[in-house]
């Protein structure tokens, strides 16, 4: 159940990266925020793994598929969108 508040977590976050882009410039601006997003969502996974790890006690060999999965959904999303809006 976590991972799919993170992974939701992950789309709101990807929602608002397109709307100040839209805000910003239009389609071009959506496309260039939607680039802007995967660092931000990196840094959001990583610390979703960091706790994992701190707090949980998983071990990182544990969490780290987790990691590869919540980055990976909204990270492909915003790069369907990229490529959509070329």
């Amino acid at each position: 159940m976590h991972t799919l508040i993170v992974v939701a977590l992950g789309f709101s976050l990807l929602a608002l990266c397109a709307a100040a882009g839209f805000v910003f410039g239009g389609a071009a601006g959506v496309r260039t925020f939607a680039l802007w997003f995967l660092p931000l969502w990196f840094v959001g996974a990583g610390i979703n793994m960091y706790l994992g790890v701190a707090r949980s006690g998983y071990s990182v060999a544990d969490e780290a598929p987790i990691f590869l999965l919540v980055f990976a959904v909204p990270a492909l999303v915003a790069l369907l969108l990229w490529w959509k809006l070329q």
